[in-house]
Order: C-alpha cells, then sequence, then structure tokens
C-alpha cells in the first residue's frame, strides 16, 4: 500500500517560504498571485494490506516524526 502525506502550516502560522515564493513569482513577472503557503508532500511505501491498520500506522508516524503537530496540519492519502 502507497500513503501520501501532505503536511502543511497551520493557518496563522507564518510562512516565509511562501512569502519568499510569492515575492519570485511577482519578480519574474507573474501578476494576481495572492497569498503562498508552501508545505512538503512524503510518500511511503507500506507493507501493510489493511487500509484502516495502515492509517493508523501513517496517523502516528505524523505525530511522531513526519509534522510538527503544533504548528502543522497533515492529511494523509492511501492507494493500494
Amino acid at each position: 500500500m502507497k500513503a501520501r502525506i501532505h503536511v502543511y502550516l497551520k493557518h496563522g502560522v507564518l510562512d516565509p517560504q511562501g512569502k519568499a515564493i510569492a515575492s519570485a513569482l511577482g519578480n519574474l513577472g507573474f501578476a494576481g498571485v495572492g497569498e503562498v503557503r508552501q508545505g512538503k508532500l512524503i510518500e511511503l511505501e507500506l507493507d501493510e494490506a489493511d487500509a484502516a491498520k495502515a492509517r493508523a500506522q501513517v496517523d502516528e508516524m505524523c505525530r511522531s516524526l513526519l509534522a510538527n503537530t503544533v504548528i502543522e496540519n497533515y492529511s494523509i492519502e492511501l492507494d493500494d
């Protein structure tokens, strides 16, 4: 089973990388770009076949290591 984890900053948390991206896009002539929020994508290959067990396992990975739950949210996608 494959898992994709999208990690992104919580609303209200300052995003200096997002601001830098927005500024660079403006400097390159891309007008009309509003707020930019930057995140990360993590892909995992799991040996678990049961979707509920895989989701629980990935959720624990996120809480333990992959996301800083104080300032970040995350979402999990599973594919067979």
